[in-house]
């Protein structure tokens, strides 16, 4: 087996036992490795732990409940992913999202913080081999919906000498990203992220003036800090306007184009 089907069959098989305990050692045995080549082959191409991918996934789906079933007591949906207690829940909730479920539920609309990784791109362009995906098909019934929308497609700034402070900091700098383009879009616009430090908004309008108005609300909150610990830490995006260019939605080519409205965005 590759390490491309290592990857995939690893990912597969977190994916289809999120809310059942499982360990390191399980994800390995189902892909016929040791836990040592599969956590060093993990942290070498998505540079987190096996664990923590678990623990993110987990997270965003229960954040996703929160809001998408509010009938749903929080016990209720952290008893489906494995917590036996609101106390053991809270904590690990707050990890990921530096808030309470019931905060959260109160004032967040869903937002894909971690969808689920996807293995490394098989092409030819370097940049695009170099970045972290994520798999956005759930989405892919809405982009045919709108595809006359546009996209305003983020990335963060110097995010790996963020990561050098802490890996808490960089956390909590992607999520307050992800807060900026939330309050940032309209009530139909739904932000989801496409990459390490890579989101996009997909609009509900096929008005390029009014991306780039969202576009402009995100610039002028560049260089507002984000505070970690004693520490002021600035946050600016690269901000780049994305469309697509034919009526037929071919999910590749979707997400290679966000990418590169990115890194079009870079330039001079």
């Amino acid at each position: 087996m590759n390490r491309i089907e290592l990857l995939s069959n690893a990912l597969e098989y977190m994916e289809n036992h999120l809310d059942e305990e499982i360990t390191t050692p399980d994800i390995a045995g189902s892909c016929y490795c040791s836990r040592s080549t599969l956590e060093k082959l993990f942290r070498y191409v998505y540079q987190m732990s096996v664990r923590d991918y678990i623990v993110r996934r987990r997270m965003t789906k229960c954040a996703r409940a929160l809001c998408e079933e509010p009938e749903r007591s929080i016990l209720d949906i952290a008893l489906q992913y494995g917590y036996g207690s609101n106390e053991a829940f809270t904590r690990a909730f707050h990890q990921v999202w530096n808030c309470s479920p019931s905060q959260f539920r109160k004032s967040q609309q869903p937002v894909e913080l971690f969808p689920r990784l996807m293995c490394p791109l098989e092409t030819g362009d370097d940049y695009m081999k170099e970045r972290k995906h994520m798999d956005i098909t759930e989405l892919y019934d809405l982009f045919t919906a709108r595809r006359d929308c546009f996209f305003v497609c983020c990335d963060i700034k110097n995010l790996m000498e963020i990561n050098k402070i802490s890996h808490k900091a960089g956390d909590l700098v992607i999520l307050e990203a992800m807060n900026r383009m939330n309050a940032a879009a309209g009530p139909e616009d739904l932000v989801f992220r496409i990459g390490g430090d890579e989101f996009a908004l997909l609009t509900d309008s096929t008005d390029q003036g009014y991306a780039e108005s969202v576009a402009g609300k995100l610039r002028s909150d560049n260089g507002r800090p984000v505070r970690f610990e004693e520490l002021e830490i600035p946050l600016n995006l690269h901000i780049g306007i994305a469309g697509l260019e034919n009526k037929t939605v071919r999910y590749n080519e979707l997400f290679t184009s966000l990418h590169t409205a990115i890194r079009d965005s870079k330039e001079p």
